[in-house]
């Protein structure tokens, strides 16, 4: 309930009121003043002087309809919900056309959870209000408390058609259309509503989310791009684009629109690491190093940073860096499953296999739930000749991963190689029934093995 003034004699009232409070002489205001006032340090969240304000207010207008209505919001915000209801009640008796009270009878139930009342309440006072978008705003909202999104959506829809530049509302709808896996409707629906506001930089932008959820990152840079020709600081939109364009391989574009976000706000580590990726793509070896190092930098705690730059090094074999900035990261985070599974890919890499052991198992206990982590954990534990060890584990990954051939054809060599027949033979024949065209893993990961009699002979009557 925002009353509309002159901004100059609305500063002009503040500015009043304010010395007031300072000088303790009393002036007179009107009701609208007052409201004016009551509602602007509601808005500061400056409750202790709304209050003083609103009970100068009854002082001087003790009859103002308006001035109650405002206290009844007060006491709403403060839950004293049932002086607000006798409050209501008495304000009903005297002006039963009043939307306002109807609205404030509205938002008494839905703080008390009855929605459905409040929907009721909000309903009638569409009788009587002028203000019919922030009336269907109100009961989409109360159609959200209660999850039913299709009216929600339609009532967010009528506001809109009420007043299509009601931001909060635009958003909503759009939310109701993405809940409800409707995005091709929503597109549909924002094209249509651009067409009467083709200048709104948030139609746009929603467009081009939904267009990028959908994987036409084509139309979704379009939309993203007009977003950004209305607004040329809406930061969303260009990071946004940046990420279709990326999806486009127009890398170079890419790194332009995150650049320009470094321009309008602080750098964010996101936005830093994304530029490094866009020139590892294009071969700027140099640049991507420096960006995911200012990426760290920026944000210690990120680790998509410390993954980049660990992953860079590795794939140029530079084992050594590699191993540095593993080690940095985990120092940082010793709990992150991600740093130990690189920690022991790369130990593993250059032959340190009690250290690559170590990785993968401090990776599993952390929750590394990928199948190929426990296997190569499984295929060092065999390099150290740790093969009881070794069975253990794949028998615990079994929990997770039951019936996997992988596992299966695993566990059948390592029996083998313990002189445990009876056991090899029982996976062996579960790998072959599972998967009988991989058999060849049994072969590269136990050479000796393949050439066993008994292996063969199971293949053989497998291939018949």
């Amino acid at each position: 309930m925002h009353l509309e003034h002159d901004e100059e004699d609305y500063n002009l009232s503040l500015s009043k009121f304010e010395s007031m409070l300072k000088t303790n002489k009393v002036f007179f205001f009107d009701s609208e003043e007052f409201e004016e006032i009551i509602l602007h340090y509601l808005d500061m969240g400056k409750a202790n002087l709304a209050k003083k304000a609103l009970k100068l207010g009854l002082e001087q207008h003790p009859k103002s309809t308006g001035l109650k209505l405002v206290q009844v919001e007060m006491l709403v915000y403060d839950d004293k919900l049932e002086i607000a209801e006798r409050l209501l009640n008495e304000l009903y008796a005297i002006e039963p056309t009043n939307e306002e009270i109807f609205i404030q009878k509205a938002n008494i139930y839905s703080k008390r959870d009855n929605h459905e009342k409040a929907v009721e309440l909000l309903e009638e006072a569409l009788k009587y209000t002028d203000d019919f978008a922030d009336v269907y705003n109100l009961i989409g909202m109360e159609f959200l408390f209660m999850d039913n999104l299709e009216m929600a959506k339609e009532n967010f829809i009528k506001c809109l058609e009420e007043d299509y530049e009601d931001q909060s509302a635009l958003y909503n709808v759009v939310y109701c259309f993405e809940f409800l896996d409707q995005n091709a409707e929503a597109i549909e629906y924002l094209k249509k509503y651009i067409d009467k506001n083709p200048y709104s930089e948030i139609a746009w932008h929603q467009q081009g989310r939904l267009y990028y959820g959908l994987k036409d990152y084509e139309n979704a840079v379009r939309a993203f791009e007009f977003a950004t020709y209305i607004d040329d600081r809406f930061l969303g939109a260009f990071m946004e684009n940046g990420k279709a364009l990326e999806r486009l391989k127009r890398y170079e574009d890419a790194i332009e629109n995150y650049e320009r976000t470094i321009e309008l706000d602080d750098p964010t580590s996101y936005a830093l690491l994304r530029i490094g990726k866009c020139h590892e793509k294009l071969g700027h070896k140099a640049e991507a190093l420096k960006f995911f190092e200012k990426t760290v930098h920026e944000d210690p705690l990120l680790d998509k940073g410390w993954i980049a730059i660990t992953d860079f090094y590795q794939r140029q074999k530079n084992y050594d860096k590699a191993l540095y900035y593993v080690n940095k990261a985990i120092a940082i985070d010793d709990q992150n499953r991600a740093y130990w599974k690189r920690y022991a890919t790369i130990n593993k890499a250059i032959s340190k296999f009690e250290e690559a052991e170590y990785g993968y198992r401090k990776a599993v206990e952390f929750g590394d739930g990928h199948l190929d982590t426990w296997l190569f954990w499984v295929d060092v534990l065999q390099q150290l000749g740790e093969f009881d060890t070794a069975v253990q584990t794949l028998l615990q990954s079994t929990e997770f991963f039951p019936d996997e051939y992988q596992v299966e054809y695993r566990l059948a060599g390592l029996y083998f190689m313990l002189k445990e027949e009876e056991k090899a033979t029982f996976h062996l024949v579960n790998g072959l029934n599972l998967n009988f065209n991989n058999r060849s893993i049994l072969e590269e990961s136990f050479p000796t093995i393949w050439n066993n009699k008994i292996v063969q002979s199971y293949i053989a009557k497998y291939k018949k």
